[in-house]
């Protein structure tokens, strides 16, 4: 579903992407891990069209991911993103936010946005919470929020982009629990993570960047358990044992 060939990302002389190439199928889940700093978010950007790749390509589907292209409208609304620090309108209410994009990007009837949004909520844990907005929220509660919105818009794939570390330890497993439910369903997701359970139990590969480049991946247990390389090695041990 999506297919990233060669794909290098520069910004001014510090090259962040140093020739990419992997591919996520649908229904799978694809678990991003390596120090900061590694490329991981900016290789998320460039699925989303946020970024433009300085040579290589991306593909969703079979169309390439252009920012400059009609057709990042539509690849945006098939794939969405949840940033590491929610971006919730501070001035709409939790229903308004789930709401907003499916009325404005994609004009739909406001009652059938509106019943879907509410389900949304009750699906993230948060019937009761349509009308509080943001600043009455946990930020657990506003990344739930968050997935609920990224719902709304009936994507075919999720990025993830460190979800749960702008969260205190104790909010962590509610935002955790609704990704895991999302992945029962079949929800194709690429995760930035650096929850290493999560990705053991929920992932069905891993992809370990290190300075901008593929060093390791395979099926989730075989790296998290036995990596290959040596840098894997040291890293797992520093975000297990830090």
């Amino acid at each position: 579903m999506i297919v990233l060939e060669d794909v290098h990302k520069a910004f001014g002389v510090s090259e962040v992407l140093r020739g990419v190439s992997m591919g996520v199928s649908r229904g799978e889940v694809v678990c991003l891990i390596g120090a900061s700093g590694s490329g991981k978010s900016t290789l998320l950007r460039c699925i989303n069209g946020l970024e433009s790749c300085d040579r290589g390509k991306v593909e969703v589907e079979g169309r390439r991911v252009d920012p400059k292209s009609p057709s990042i409208r539509e690849i945006r609304t098939e794939v969405a993103m949840v940033f590491q620090r929610f971006n919730l309108f501070p001035h709409r209410t939790a229903l308004e936010n789930v709401m907003e994009a499916p009325l404005h990007v994609k004009k739909e009837m406001r009652s059938v946005v509106e019943e879907r949004s509410r389900k949304l909520l009750a699906r993230v844990g948060l019937s009761d919470k349509e009308n509080a907005h943001p600043s009455q929220l946990s930020g657990g509660q506003q990344q739930r929020v968050a997935i609920a919105r990224s719902l709304a818009m009936e994507p075919k794939a999720i990025l993830f982009d460190e979800p749960t570390s702008a969260l205190d330890p104790e909010l962590v497993g509610e935002v955790l629990a609704v990704m895991r439910a999302l992945a029962d369903e079949g929800m194709t997701m690429l995760v930035v993570t650096h929850e290493m359970g999560f990705a053991r139990e929920v992932a069905d590969r891993v992809v370990f960047l290190d300075r901008g480049a593929i060093l390791e991946e395979g099926p989730a247990r075989e790296v998290l358990t036995s990596p290959r390389e040596e840098r894997t090695r040291d890293f797992l041990r520093r975000v297990t044992h830090p």
